[in-house]
């Protein structure tokens, strides 16, 4: 059964339906479900389906091709000599059978671009010059792949031979926190939103790593079991995630590491200082790389616009690796259950919500009621002066309809008081952003919390509430 995608869904069916012949490419991070998401819309029956081979020799490649082919049929199938020989091989698969329509499903096809096999040329001279001149006009080549950077580069942004060539391409994006719900329900699993909402802290909206969540087990000990266990399904995927992603994953992590210092996030400057990563057009394509991943998000500081990005590091499971995973030191059994009440892991929570809303900005937006006001979302931050003792703003709404929400962000157990202190706090956030920034817009502070906000003599300085049940709509 699938969860959401169902705009993803009709995409795919419209290829089928179309008169001519359809080029899409599937993308997104790795354990996104970009495999399930095809395999379950087209009820597992392609007239070829194949996935390339992880770290493999061009040899082994066109191997395991060759051994697809016959899996589809194909008789007298010998290894071919390279990729143009074997893309002409599936040619004459293609012309034998008698589907109406043609469904060419290649996977991980960052993996069978092996150094110097022309992988790419072949790819090209198959579709333009045979695919697209059949006059039955009845070819759907899908391809996909977790190396996103590696899909949009080589094939969205090709300027060879496949140069506009795609008709469609679908970026799969990690679960919101609705699909997770929804998730945890279809595997009856029992989980409050507030678990959730935790639980999404470390794993994000990723399906793989909520499939790995157990009934029975609290979600405590489900991360014990996930995180701190030896074998751990998690404990390494780290490495992993980054190394299926990148050929090259020593600088990526050197910028995402440098990155998970500073919450607001970093100038293009700041994070060539901070990562040891030259600031050259290298440094452009990793930042590049790592925003069409999600693992990033670029924006123009909000009194700065004329200036340079902000880089902010918005992948909760990248984050909690480097708050906890590195600094456990050994295998540390119980963990999670054990520290689930210390003041760090607190301290955390509520910095891993500002970034869990960071991600359901539209959820945030429609519970504002301003979905269909043009709108730029910023974090900011000014440091202390002689007139003012600096402030930081964890979310920002500029909405084209001359109103800015300030959102301040609290995780708490329960309602949230705004006390004297919190309110005077808050008004004095408020004077400095107005100070610095010189906007000119009206300012309505917004509250979000997990339970809403405690109603008393301090709680008219907000215009507006969510709460953790409106990031569900």
């Amino acid at each position: 059964m699938i969860i959401g995608r169902k705009k993803e869904q009709s995409d795919l069916l419209r290829l089928v339906e179309s008169d001519e012949p359809q080029f899409c490419a599937v993308y997104g991070r790795r354990r996104v479900g970009k495999t399930y998401l095809i395999r379950e819309t087209f009820g597992y029956k392609f007239t070829f389906q194949h996935v390339g081979v992880a770290n493999a020799s061009m040899k082994r490649q066109l191997s395991a091709f060759r051994n697809s082919l016959r899996d589809a049929g194909l008789e007298n199938c010998n290894l071919p000599k390279d990729w143009f020989d074997a893309f002409e091989m599936l040619q004459h698969l293609v012309e034998q059978s008698s589907d109406r329509k043609k469904i060419i499903y290649l996977d991980e096809l960052s993996w069978m671009d092996t150094p110097k096999s022309n992988f790419i040329s072949a790819l090209e001279h198959f579709w333009n010059g045979w695919a697209t001149a059949r006059a039955e006009k009845d070819i759907v080549l899908i391809v996909c792949g977790s190396a996103t950077s590696w899909i949009v580069n080589k094939i969205m942004k090709n300027r060879g031979g496949l140069h506009n060539r795609l008709t469609e391409s679908i970026l799969v994006q990690p679960f919101t926190l609705s699909e997770c719900e929804q998730f945890v329900q279809v595997q009856d699993i029992p989980m409050n939103r507030k678990d959730i909402v935790e639980a999404y802290m470390a794993l994000g909206g990723i399906p793989y790593y909520w499939s790995l969540m157990r009934r029975g087990e609290s979600l405590a000990q489900n991360m014990d079991r996930l995180f701190f266990a030896d074998d751990g399904k998690l404990r390494n995927e780290f490495e992993e995630l980054y190394a299926s992603l990148f050929k090259r994953p020593e600088p990526y992590i050197a910028i995402v590491e440098a990155l998970a210092t500073k919450k607001i996030g970093m100038s293009r400057d700041e994070v060539s200082a901070m990562s040891g990563v030259e600031n050259s057009g290298m440094l452009t394509k990793i930042l590049e790389d790592l925003e069409q991943c999600g693992f990033i998000r670029r924006y123009q500081a909000f009194d700065k616009k004329k200036y340079g990005a902000t880089y902010q590091l918005i992948d909760n499971f990248t984050l909690f690796y480097y708050r906890f995973l590195r600094v456990v030191d050994a295998v540390a059994i119980g963990y999670w259950s054990s520290a689930i009440d210390w003041p760090e892991i607190s301290a955390w929570k509520g910095l891993a919500f500002e970034r869990v809303c960071l991600w359901h900005i539209p959820q945030i937006k429609k519970s504002l009621g301003i979905s269909g006001i043009v709108s730029s979302e910023y974090s900011w931050r000014t440091s202390a002066t002689d007139e003012h003792d600096g402030a930081q703003i964890d979310l920002l709404i500029d909405r084209s309809d001359n109103v800015v929400n300030v959102c301040e962000i609290k995780f708490s157990s329960d309602e949230f008081s705004i006390t004297k202190s919190v309110e005077q706090g808050l008004r004095r956030k408020l004077s400095v952003f107005k100070q610095v920034s010189a906007t000119r817009k009206s300012i309505h502070l917004t509250l979000i919390t997990t339970y809403g906000v405690q109603r008393n003599e301090y709680s008219n300085l907000m215009q507006s509430q969510i709460t953790m049940d409106d990031l569900f709509c």
